[in-house]
């Protein structure tokens, strides 16, 4: 047929390319897995957390094939049906004006998604998590979240969309540009605000009482000459039994957030050595580095999609007949799959290699044990894959495995 033009067998060649290597990840870490504890995690695991542990990797494994496997068919159907193009084609017997159109197609395109994922999100929380003893959500609490996301995604989603459809009509040239800025600007003011205007939506945050954690934390602080002010807990415990902790905000803003978990998890000398960890981050200027890594990926990738975005083969490959906006953003999409997950990679190394530095900083301190037995406690009480295939690091791993970082604090 006339619409199975070169664009649309690239795109069908990403789709099958980004599905079919997933899985051979996939099988390259189940592979991976043993029934006998691997010598060098026979110090962290016992024998009954190790089998409990292949056998939530195992279960999650398997419903992965499952869920990419659905989502690779409805892919494949929606591009050989045409059915990009038949939506645009209805909407627009009923909608004329063309940033409105284009708005509404893609939140469409996104409500369905989250649709079509929310059954699979509640097995997940609900059987996966439950079996292993790490869900506390309940039915009522993993609703509330799911509409208030997709709220947050169509407005949010919706504005965006429209300032950047709006620049594109009106400055064609400079779209990429423009539209990078705006982008840009409102990604810098989430990392400002992030945890004052997300995080109450969802969890509450209230700030660390005075005592022995709080003390030990402010005089490591003044020893690193770090101001910091805003050390919050959050009730992560509403959802989860596993621990975390993170940093959020720049300058002024920046605060950090400990998940009440963690803190029953770990004791003080390793929670001060989890946040030496962060602190490291930034006194390495990794947070820096990342943001502006960032910024200039999305850049480029705003001009390729300028270079595409009004492309005709490309809206003739999706089943449609009138180039626009909507369609050249979802062909665009498909043909850059492959692309971002090459550049992924670099951002990737560079996140695990920021990692190693992250804890040597902990180290100089003296809180070199303490890192390594705060971070096995977690490891262990989440299930983690402390012994992953080589291939599956590489690919997919922000961090080292626990057991690459305790080889290079060990150093």
């Amino acid at each position: 047929m006339y619409y199975y033009n070169i664009y649309f067998y690239i795109i069908i060649s990403a789709v099958i390319f980004d599905f079919g290597w997933d899985q051979i990840l996939n099988y390259l870490d189940r592979k991976q897995m043993s029934q006998q504890i691997p010598k060098q995690l026979q110090y962290i695991y016992n024998s009954d957390s190790y089998t409990k542990q292949q056998l939530y990797q195992k279960e999650n494994s398997y419903f992965k094939l499952i869920s990419k496997s659905f989502s690779f068919i409805i892919i494949m159907i929606i591009l050989f049906t045409r059915s990009f193009g038949y939506l645009d084609t209805m909407l627009r017997i009923y909608i004329q004006n063309t940033i409105l159109l284009s708005v509404i197609f893609l939140e469409f395109i996104i409500l369905i998604i989250t649709i079509i994922n929310f059954p699979f999100n509640w097995y997940i929380t609900f059987v996966i998590e439950s079996k292993f003893g790490f869900n506390k959500t309940t039915k009522k609490l993993f609703i509330s979240d799911w509409l208030k996301n997709m709220i947050l995604n169509i407005i949010v989603g919706g504005l965006i969309l429209f300032i950047i459809i709006y620049i594109y009509q009106h400055t064609n040239k400079y779209f990429w540009i423009l539209s990078w800025g705006i982008v840009s600007t409102f990604s810098i003011l989430i990392s400002l605000f992030y945890s004052e205007w997300i995080v109450p939506l969802f969890n509450k945050q209230i700030p660390l009482d005075n005592g022995d954690l709080r003390s030990a934390i402010e005089l490591f602080t003044k020893k690193t000459e770090f101001k910091l002010s805003n050390i919050y807990v959050i009730d992560g415990s509403k959802r989860s039994t596993k621990g975390n902790a993170y940093f959020t905000g720049i300058g002024s803003k920046k605060r950090i957030v400990f998940y009440d978990t963690l803190i029953k998890e770990l004791n003080t000398e390793e929670i001060v050595s989890v946040l030496a960890h962060e602190i490291g981050h930034y006194k390495k200027k990794h947070i820096l580095y990342s943001i502006t890594g960032s910024l200039i990926t999305m850049g480029i990738t705003f001009y390729v999609l300028s270079l595409f975005i009004n492309n005709s083969s490309l809206t003739i490959a999706l089943g449609g007949e009138i180039p626009s906006f909507h369609l050249g953003l979802i062909g665009f999409s498909f043909l850059f799959t492959p692309i971002s997950e090459f550049i992924g990679l670099l951002f990737l190394f560079f996140s695990r290699k920021n990692e190693y530095k992250a804890d040597e900083y902990a180290a100089s301190f003296g809180l070199k044990e303490n890192l390594i037995n705060g971070l096995k406690k977690l490891s262990v009480k989440s299930l983690n894959n402390l012994n992953p295939h080589k291939l599956v690091i590489l690919w997919r791993y922000s961090h080292p495995t626990l057991l690459q970082r305790i080889k290079n604090l060990s150093k």
